[in-house]
């Protein structure tokens, strides 16, 4: 469904319909779960899965730069292309040293996504943004986790992390869709 806007002019999807939100709320809680039930496995599963997409990134950036124009780009676009590959390579033949550098990755970016997801709250206060504070607030804290006990919880800090992350997310979808029966009724 789409909607227009008439102070900007611009047509816009409208929100998903509420059968999508209740499925995908649930289908993040049982993917959360099972995340869950095997930590360590899904660390290193989650780490192969990244080499991969890597190493398929630098294959197209690699093939993109022979549509590039002019030296400059292609030479560039053929050692990013190259970078992305040998990362993904590295992944994929050191799990573990991989697993040290992308958890430290996850504790960064964690950090950074709850600090706006609290600023965000507070804009969507209305729309139970006090989840999306609390969400927040756990990747706050993950993030700092990880950054200061960073070596010692690296076998299962992203498969734990990232089950819970699935959880709180498909609770959220959850009370979206709660939400909009409320409103529609």
């Amino acid at each position: 469904m789409t909607v227009y806007d008439r102070r900007s002019g611009i047509e816009a999807l409208g929100p998903p319909p509420l059968w999508v939100c209740v499925l995908l709320g649930f289908v993040m809680i049982a993917a959360g779960f099972a995340a869950l039930g095997d930590a360590v496995f899904a660390t290193v599963i989650s780490v192969k899965l990244i080499g991969l997409t890597a190493i398929a990134a630098g294959a197209f950036e690699i093939a993109h730069a022979f549509w590039t124009k002019g030296w400059g780009g292609f030479a560039w676009q053929i050692l990013l292309g190259a970078l992305y590959a040998g990362f993904g390579l590295v992944l994929l033949a050191q799990p573990a040293s991989g697993t040290l550098i992308l958890t430290y990755f996850l504790g960064a970016v964690l950090f950074a996504s709850g600090a706006v997801r609290c600023v965000l709250s507070f804009a969507y206060w209305q729309q139970n943004g006090w989840m999306m504070l609390a969400s927040g607030m756990f990747a706050l804290l993950a993030g700092l986790l990880i950054l200061f006990r960073f070596p010692t919880i690296s076998a299962w800090a992203l498969g734990f992390l990232l089950g819970i992350d699935l959880i709180s997310h498909g609770l959220a979808w959850l009370l979206y869709a709660l939400q909009s029966v409320r409103k529609a009724a």
